[in-house]
């Protein structure tokens, strides 16, 4: 039979989390300086200095916080922790008595088989309720304890059970089920799509820079490490950021002599350059390797120095990014896009425009490795023109969305992005990629990329929200809702109704992951009295389960009264409360982060059309004119 994959069932680690207190973390940095006083003053290879440095913080850690044992023992079950010796007894004695009953027939064997069979079913119970009591208290204790660890059990109930792939798709569509096919196809698969041959090789002018050539300084090396986030996966060398967080000022010192050596050198340690890939699941086949998306886990202290020398080279690179790249810049997320975006859509329905627009998906992209960390880049020596505007350079252009007044412009713009990307090793998937079109009555658009015609859909969820060819915000909202009932379902039994967890423990649950779900791409919304409603009902229902209370309390009949018992250790802000104050707070924001040509500064108050027509004009719809030629009818003219 041939080997599975899967989880160790016994996984020994080390309890990182004990760091937070003063007096651990006073051994663990007595324990690394004892290492730090043998090493020779003389600066020797980069090899050699890693290997003492990763092996005596390692060492100090364990030395100072111990080690813990997850997953199951031999023979047992993690996952039934009831399953006692008493419980065993009791189901054994049970089984015999059937047989019993079965072998003899009688009134005695069957009332001897009841008797068991209500004896296990007691002594079950009473298993799983102490169970549950000490997971309560558990829970508890890392509250206040160990957050860390708290949270990392809430995201494991939310997730539920993960099923793994045992078997895979070869490139051939072979079935593979032996160990050893499945890690080579994941290697294949891996250094297929992270090593293409077809990478341009772009020679850079090297800037001359007398900051850039000096020391690193330990400032520097301490406040990169300040603003590490705790809770991460370590790399191979399994240095996670507790301890570099808890270092000292001669750890700090011996972390920046290990910067300055590599800064000198100009190499680094080979665990900096080397990283696990983690693939994990989208949607679609599990056992096909495309619907995987990839992680890296990188080693922290090469991330410290790769973040020190971008710190320092930014106010260099700066300038040369052009102002529509947007996803790892100040002022240019997540939000900025989904909220430019809403406004293309929100204007250009107002003034019955329709919106062709394409959202395009980048199947394979050039692949850029710096210490070990994978940046994806496309930039070419013409660049790509839209309209006035030429775009020479696309940093992390993983997605595109193209937007045009018809399918024919649509299809122009479409033609030409996706015969620059092939040029520069990229190509669209026609898999992935979707048509869609805004206006008050169904007209179709058909794309084609290379001879394919692209799917054309009623709705498209794009950054996580959910846009639909009517332009209303109402399945998003709904969805919203879905997924905050599915939080509370999925953490119900061993959080919500917990007797054991404090209300404190349950409501920061409720601020830290149910209102963050309930009201995601709220900005987008408009708060009428029904959506109002609707947030406040789904929060009611988590707060009452809270509070203990139900729709039928006379006493909790108002939300006021449920908020007031529930929610009595709560200093936030609840959904309503958040979805309120962010829609008021996006009506300030710029709306022309991201497009081309557009200003990315706050516009005085009186703008708005003259800003409206502006950002119509860069997205290549026209402009708004009446009847007379004024500007403002509901007829578009060329931009």
């Amino acid at each position: 039979m041939p080997d599975r994959l899967g989880r160790p069932k016994r996984i020994v680690g080390v309890c990182g989390e004990r760091l937070a207190d003063p007096s651990v973390r006073g051994v663990f940095n007595s324990h690394l300086q004892e290492s730090f006083n043998q090493i020779p003053r003389e600066v020797g290879d980069i090899e050699s200095e890693w290997t003492m440095f990763s092996s005596s913080i390692v060492d100090a850690a364990i030395r100072s916080c111990g080690r813990k044992v997850s997953g199951a023992g031999r023979g047992s079950n993690p996952r039934t922790q009831w399953w006692t010796l008493e419980v065993r007894d009791a189901v054994k004695l049970k089984k015999e008595s059937y047989r019993a009953w079965l072998a003899r027939g009688t009134l005695e064997a069957a009332e001897a088989y009841r008797q068991a069979k209500q004896t296990t079913a007691v002594v079950v119970s009473e298993a799983k309720t102490r169970v549950w009591e000490e997971f309560g208290e558990a829970m508890e204790k890392d509250y206040r304890t160990a957050s860390g660890k708290f949270w990392q059990t809430v995201r494991r109930l939310r997730r539920g059970k993960r099923l793994s792939a045992n078997t895979v798709y070869s490139g051939d569509g072979e079935l593979l089920a032996s160990t050893g096919d499945i890690v080579g196809q994941w290697k294949e698969y891996f250094k297929d799509l992270l090593n293409p041959t077809d990478t341009p090789s772009i020679e850079e002018p090297e800037a001359e820079d007398s900051e850039v050539d000096s020391f690193i300084t330990q400032a520097e090396v301490t406040e990169v490490v300040q603003q590490l986030l705790g809770g991460k996966a370590p790399g191979v060398d399994e240095i996670r950021p507790e301890y570099l967080k808890s270092l000292d000022v001669v750890g700090m010192s011996w972390l920046t002599r290990l910067c300055n050596i590599a800064w000198r050198s100009g190499t680094v340690p080979l665990d900096w350059a080397t990283g696990v890939v983690i693939p994990l699941f989208k949607k679609g086949d599990r056992r096909v390797c495309s619907n995987y998306r990839r992680i890296t886990l990188l080693s922290l202290p090469g991330k410290v120095y790769s973040r020190v020398l971008e710190r320092r080279v930014r106010s260099l690179v700066e300038p040369r990014i052009q102002e529509e790249q947007c996803g790892f810049r100040p002022s240019r997320g997540t939000l900025d896009q989904l909220y430019t975006f809403h406004r293309v859509l929100e204007g250009s329905w107002e003034f019955a425009q329709p919106v062709h627009m394409c959202f395009g998906k980048l199947s394979t992209v050039s692949l850029v490795a710096f210490c070990g960390r994978i940046s994806r880049r496309s930039q070419g020596l013409e660049g790509v023109w839209f309209g006035d505007h030429r775009i020479s350079s696309l940093i992390f252009a993983d997605d595109v969305v193209l937007l045009a007044p018809s399918s024919l412009d649509l299809q122009h713009a479409l033609g030409r992005f996706a015969a620059e990307c092939e040029a520069a090793g990229m190509r669209v998937s026609t898999s992935k990629s979707e048509a869609m079109v805004l206006d008050r009555k169904k007209v179709a658009c058909t794309l084609q990329v290379g001879g394919e015609v692209l799917p054309q859909v009623e709705e498209f969820k794009y950054l996580r929200v959910l846009f639909t060819s009517e332009g209303r915000m109402d399945c998003e909202i709904d969805r919203r809702i879905d997924a905050a009932a599915a939080v509370m379902q999925s953490m119900y039994q061993s959080v919500v109704v917990k007797k054991e967890l404090s209300r404190k423990v349950k409501l920061s649950i409720y601020q830290s992951i149910y209102v963050p779900t309930l009201t995601y791409g709220h900005e987008l919304w408009v708060m009428t009295e029904r959506v109002r409603s609707r947030i406040q009902a789904a929060e009611m229902s988590f707060l009452r389960k809270v509070a203990g209370r139900s729709l039928r309390g006379k006493e909790l009949c108002h939300p006021g009264g449920v908020r007031s018992r529930a929610a009595a250790p709560l200093h936030g802000k609840g959904a309503v409360e958040v979805a309120q104050a962010s829609v008021s707070d996006a009506s300030r924001m710029s709306p022309w982060r991201g497009v081309l040509g557009m200003p990315h500064r706050e516009e005085a108050p009186g703008k708005t059309q003259y800003m409206l027509e502006r950002l119509c004009l860069s997205a290549g719809l026209g402009t708004p004119r009446g009847p007379s030629g004024r500007t403002g009818g509901s007829v578009w003219g060329e931009g």
